[in-house]
């Protein structure tokens, strides 16, 4: 186990951080998470944790500088792109994408979610680019709605991360998505995943620059997060470890992703704003604290204080919140970071009100590859937590829930 502490003293008593590292090395004993690494920062001090090793049959150690892959804790990093173009009126809330998103024009709509492709009706309105910002634009992954028709049809396009194949590249994936009818009507409820892919393409379409290259000028290198991208470099790919999917029944440790010659070992066709980031604890910090200041590093404003509030605080009505609220109910070992919050942001969850340890405000999100990533406005305090073990198995969503009740455990003040 390696720490590091930097800065001045924080709110956290020696008891408390003890204990977390306690619980982290406990985690790893255990055979069922190789490594990890964590950072807490509050005020002007941040304590690093890196426990275990890259291979679950070992290998190399895991370092600060340790590269993962961050799944769906990319959506509140990739919203950033635009938030930029709203500050800049490039965008508007409540303009239709139809401009820049000419597929999305003249929309069906399920008369029943469970129904066939062609029982529809037309849309009562066009998509606006809220809607598309707070993952209410219709379609989305539903998992209360498996098995349906229209959920086979998803898949079956391959509009969806995680699939034996890649995505196709954005021109292909938004043709296939307009072949489709919408799920729900527009603005009618929160759906998963699609939209925060759909957001990458709205935002290359409307600035004519790849995705990527639009984030990296306007947020990464701002913010000096240089190892964030959608793929890993050769020159760094040895800092990027195997990533496993154990299994449900045995838990079994399966490779899910080698590093060399791997999925991210390579530019993707298409740039995922739901998925596809890779990055370490610091990239991730940087980020997380420009939010916390309002918008601000250092001396340089990324994001305008009001749009940092219009991310960060909820902005779903109950009803539009159901689907979120079903799926925590109804996928027990997922249901930290998905159903203890109440409430989404543009990108992210918000807690609104109190469910576990974190009070509420903290805003943030978890991936399906072991992340877990929040800021909380209350104590000034951010929290990164990284791993190699996706959540097919419970193991790494317990490793999640346990980190966030120690870190709160651990404030004294």
């Amino acid at each position: 186990m390696s720490v590091t502490l930097t800065g001045r003293r924080s709110g956290f008593s020696e008891t408390g951080m003890r204990r977390i590292r306690e619980v982290l090395a406990r985690h790893v004993e255990s055979g069922r998470i190789p490594g990890l690494v964590t950072l807490v920062s509050q005020g002007g001090a941040t304590h690093v944790e890196a426990v275990g090793t890259m291979r679950h049959d070992g290998g190399a150690p895991m370092r600060r500088d340790t590269i993962f892959r961050m799944a769906s804790t990319s959506k509140p990093v990739t919203m950033a792109a635009a938030m930029v173009l709203l500050d800049e009126c490039r965008l508007r809330l409540d303009d239709p994408v139809e401009p820049w998103l000419p597929e999305l024009a003249d929309r069906r709509v399920l008369k029943r979610i469970d129904g066939p492709l062609d029982d529809t009706v037309p849309a009562k309105r066009p998509i606006t680019v809220r809607d598309v910002l707070t993952s209410a634009f219709g379609l989305g992954m539903d998992m209360t709605a498996l098995g349906t028709p229209i959920m086979n049809a998803v898949f079956g396009q391959g509009l969806t991360p995680n699939l034996p194949e890649p995505m196709p590249e954005p021109d292909e994936w938004m043709r296939r998505l307009g072949t489709l009818p919408l799920m729900r009507q527009p603005g009618e409820s929160w759906q998963y995943q699609i939209a925060s892919d759909l957001l990458g393409v709205l935002v290359a379409r409307v600035t004519g620059q790849p995705f990527e290259t639009f984030l990296r000028e306007r947020v990464f290198d701002p913010l000096g997060m240089k190892d964030t991208g959608f793929h890993v470099p050769a020159d760094r790919i040895a800092r990027l470890p195997t990533l496993y999917a154990p299994d449900p029944q045995t838990g079994e440790f399966q490779v899910w992703d080698e590093a060399a010659g791997g999925r991210w070992s390579r530019p993707p066709a298409f740039q995922g704003g739901g998925g596809g980031l890779v990055s370490t604890v610091d990239d991730y910090h940087a980020y997380f604290r420009m939010l916390l200041n309002g918008g601000m590093h250092g001396s340089e404003r990324i994001l305008s204080r009001a749009a940092v509030q219009l991310m960060t605080t909820n902005r779903l009505a109950p009803e539009q919140n159901a689907a979120r609220t079903a799926m925590a109910r109804d996928n027990v070992h997922v249901s930290f970071g998905q159903g203890q919050h109440g409430g989404w942001g543009f990108g992210m969850a918000v807690r609104t009100y109190r469910g576990d340890y974190a009070p509420i405000g903290q805003f943030g999100w978890d991936g399906g590859s072991g992340t877990s990533t929040y800021a909380d406005p209350d104590n000034q305090l951010t929290g990164l937590l990284l791993t190699q073990v996706g959540t097919s198995a419970p193991n790494s969503v317990q490793l999640m829930h346990d980190f966030w009740t120690t870190v709160y455990q651990a404030i004294e003040d």
